[in-house]
Parts: C-alpha cells; sequence; structure tokens
C-alpha cells in the first residue's frame, strides 16, 4: 500500500443510521490527479473529509501519505475548499495559520496564487483583516488566499472541493492559473459537479450512492 499516496481499501461510513459511503476503495499513486465527480449527496464531500483526516471510516483502511492516524493524515494534505474558508484575521495570519514561515515564502506563495498585486495596492499590505468570514475580500481573493496557504504548507497532497463553482468565468480562470501551480507534481483528488473544470491529466471517478466506478 505504500507505493500510493492515497489508499482507502473497502471503507464504509455511516451518520447515524444512513450509509453515506458503502465499501469504497481508491488508489492514486503519487502525482497522480484524481477527479471524483457525482451529484449532490452522493458523498464526495464524506469522501474528501475521510481523505483530509477529519472523519474516520467505520471500517476498512484509510492510509494517506503513509499515515493512518488522523491527526498524522492532516499533517500531509492540504484543503481548499468551495466556500469561504478564511479566519477573521489578517491575509498573512490566513495564509501562515500561526506557523513561523518566512516573509519570503509568504511573497512566493502570494506571487504564485496571483496575489501580490492586489496586496501591494492596499494600505495595510499583508496585514490587511478579511473581515468575518472574509467578508472584507471578494471570492475570488478568498480562493486564492486559500490557495497561497496550500502553497506555504506544502503538502504532498492536495483535496479540492469544487474551488471554482461559485466564482464568475474570469476569475475562475485566474483561480485555475493559481491551482495548476499548486497542484503541479502533487497528488490531487478534486471534486466536483463539473466534469468540464477537469483537464487530460486527470482520472475521472463516478460517485453514485456511496459507491464509486471509473468515470
Amino acid at each position: 500500500m505504500y507505493q500510493y499516496a492515497v489508499y482507502l481499501d473497502n471503507i464504509s461510513f455511516s451518520y447515524e443510521n444512513h450509509m453515506v459511503l458503502k465499501n469504497l476503495s481508491l488508489k492514486a499513486k503519487p502525482g497522480e490527479h484524481i477527479g471524483i465527480v457525482g451529484d449532490s449527496g452522493c458523498g464526495k464531500s464524506t469522501l474528501l473529509k475521510i481523505l483530509a483526516g477529519l472523519y474516520r471510516p467505520d471500517c476498512g483502511t484509510a492510509v494517506i501519505a503513509g499515515e493512518h492516524s488522523s491527526e498524522e493524515i492532516r499533517k500531509q494534505v492540504s484543503l481548499v475548499m468551495q466556500n469561504n474558508s478564511l479566519f477573521p484575521m489578517s491575509i498573512r495570519d490566513n495564509i501562515t495559520c500561526g506557523h513561523p514561515i518566512s516573509e519570503e515564502s509568504v511573497w512566493a506563495a502570494c506571487q504564485n496564487a496571483s496575489l501580490t498585486k492586489w496586496i501591494e495596492s492596499l494600505p495595510d499590505g499583508l496585514d490587511t483583516n478579511v473581515g468575518e468570514r472574509g467578508n472584507q475580500v471578494s471570492g475570488g481573493q478568498a480562493q486564492r488566499i486559500q490557495i497561497a496557504r496550500a502553497l506555504c504548507k506544502d503538502a504532498p497532497v492536495i483535496l479540492l472541493d469544487e474551488p471554482v463553482s461559485a466564482l464568475d468565468q474570469d476569475t475562475g480562470h485566474s483561480v485555475l492559473d493559481a491551482l495548476h501551480k499548486l497542484t503541479d507534481g502533487r497528488t490531487v483528488i478534486h471534486v466536483t459537479h463539473h466534469q468540464e473544470t477537469l483537464d487530460d491529466s486527470y482520472t475521472i471517478y463516478r460517485m453514485d450512492g456511496g459507491k464509486m466506478c471509473r468515470g
């Protein structure tokens, strides 16, 4: 199993008495890109939370980047969500999450996430507060801050949850450009309703009723 960056074998997961995932398996080698498509309620978000170490499956085996425990798995993954998952703190704090990251590394991440020009135009620069739930920044800016955070973490596994679905077309393109820089050379699991957002580098799986098959 250790040849895989993502190794899920025969996992199941239930909320109370409702089974969401049933005997599901997924394997991804280092650097492989996997796209998972399916309708709302099919189990995609639950699967992503298991991959992120936020949930543990009821049964089966889950090994991410060689780690079994939830705490260690969380160190090996970066998650970019559809909704605005920013903290009511500065841009800098949202990128570093309190970790000792050099100014040079923060600005390099901002450059790769297409944030530099905007941040330099702000009176307080990196120390600008994003507001409660990020309400002082646009949706595209919030997504790029999440991408800069993931770039700074430099995790081997990237998890994407509909990262451009709530954005307009022009903003979506700029976020996709930043995502390409984030995902290059890393293992990626991208869940989406919109298969057209996945390029030819992705192997496509379809989820339905808590099960998964090649798309």
